[in-house]
């Protein structure tokens, strides 16, 4: 049976990567899911009789558009927009926009369907969805971001709403972005609704919602840390990106007693030792989120030193966090953190460890937790905006934290109960896998083929 089921899901993957063989990320997400399936496919049959998986990586929807806009010179520039659908069995679509130049279709496939498993383990009733733009906001002002952005949802309005399809923030688009995008969809569609998740407070976001991605990464590392009777204190951390996950990360990181010594870009990074605290974590928190200034600023205001050209995985550190992008972290420097005294990983980024580096980090016995459980932080908190702004009332910032600290570890949780029922005891990356299938499978299949 297990030849037999290996062969099914490799047919899968081999129909994909026919069908789309431009979208690389989207093939390696589908792979690294599929294959940790097999304990699951094999013993519930009716999954593969049923095709749920084969409509699992088919998008319910996918809509690419054009987004002209003019920047302060007058001249018209001419941008991609997209929107993947992915999959709406457990609620509406939820996941965020990105800008950045490296969006396309592909990479957006990726993201969404990724975000049907994470949103799954938090136990909200949200689909899974992401969008964006080949947009970059860096270097842009006020006004040509507003621009962008009203031309952005003048195109995507019509697909989304409260109860269909729910946006939120991600990589180049924080509550600036957002605010944009709000105000345009609330003079198309003519009505104040939850359209949006990441709003600004006086305007129906929540507490707690900048701070989640960050905060809800080190609450689920403390878990995974406690698995072996240790503890956050004391620990030394490598971290790469420095947007609203990195910033707030450190910020909990510190108060649960580590050091987080490293930030960097795609430029860089720098190493700061003495670890990043007080005024100078002051001085990190709008460096990207406000400014969108490079991480290369930080180590010119503290006089520290600029690596260029490399990435924060060859400083010696107990836990490695990846907050960046995807595929920041190779088999190479997966082996340069085992070297030199790594014993956890924990991905705050969507799918930032290429599969050589998993590999790696499982030969070795390296404690690994995937971004889908790990990062859920964020839209777990964005599924607790949606429920305030339905109440039309918000929660204290304690109460948030509270719901969000008590959701991570419901996941992980549900990620070591759902590896062990299928005999892989202590496999982050199959328990989560086959916790958000289960639930997902099993609300497709009691839907019918739909």
């Amino acid at each position: 049976m297990t030849t037999q089921v290996d062969d099914y899901i490799d047919a899968i993957v081999e129909d994909v990567k026919r069908r789309d063989p431009d979208q690389p990320e989207f093939h390696q997400a589908v792979e690294e899911v599929a294959h940790s399936l097999a304990p699951v496919l094999s013993q519930r049959p009716v999954y593969r009789e049923m095709r749920v998986l084969e409509r699992m990586v088919e998008p319910e929807r996918a809509i690419h558009f054009r987004v002209p806009w003019m920047d302060d010179e007058g001249v018209v520039q001419v941008n991609r927009g997209f929107r993947v659908q992915m999959n709406g069995a457990i609620g509406p679509y939820k996941g965020g926009l990105r800008f950045a130049p490296s969006v396309n279709l592909g990479v957006m496939k990726f993201l969404a369907f990724e975000q049907v498993f994470k949103n799954a383990l938090t136990q909200l009733p949200m689909g899974g969805g992401k969008g964006g733009a080949d947009f970059d906001p860096r270097g842009k002002s006020d006004a040509e971001v507003m621009r962008f952005c009203q031309s952005f949802m003048t195109e995507l309005w019509r697909y989304i709403g409260p109860n269909t399809d729910v946006p939120a923030g991600d990589i180049g688009v924080g509550a600036r972005e957002v605010g944009f995008m709000f105000g345009q969809y609330k003079r198309l569609a003519a009505e104040f609704t939850g359209v949006l998740t990441g709003k600004k407070l006086d305007w129906g976001g929540s507490l707690m919602r900048p701070e989640a991605t960050g905060y809800g990464t080190a609450y689920f590392l403390a878990e995974v840390l406690a698995t072996d009777d240790t503890t956050l204190e004391g620990k030394t951390i490598a971290i790469s990106g420095y947007g609203n996950v990195g910033a707030f990360f450190i910020e909990k990181a510190n108060d649960l007693g580590a050091k987080v010594v490293t930030i960097g870009d795609e430029f860089g990074f720098v190493h700061d030792p003495d670890g990043i605290s007080g005024d100078k974590l002051e001085f990190l928190k709008p460096l990207w989120t406000i400014h969108r200034r490079p991480a290369k600023d930080y180590a010119d205001e503290f006089g520290l030193k600029w690596v260029e050209g490399k990435r924060p995985w060859v400083v010696p550190c107990d836990v490695a966090v990846p907050t960046a992008t995807q595929n920041e972290l190779d088999g190479a420097s997966a082996e340069a953190l085992i070297a030199n005294g790594c014993r956890y990983v924990v991905e705050a980024a969507n799918m930032p460890s290429t599969p050589e580096a998993i590999a790696a980090f499982s030969a070795a016995g390296v404690k690994f937790g995937p971004g889908k459980a790990v990062n859920a932080g964020g839209v777990a908190t964005s599924g607790l905006e949606m429920s305030q702004n339905s109440l039309r009332l918000n929660w204290t910032s304690e109460e948030v934290d509270a719901r969000l600290h008590g959701i991570m570890k419901g996941i992980h949780r549900t990620c070591l109960r759902a590896a062990e029922e299928f005999g892989m005891a202590g496999d982050y990356v199959a328990g989560a896998n086959i916790a958000g299938f289960t639930k997902v499978a099993d609300a497709m299949l009691d839907q019918g083929v739909v």
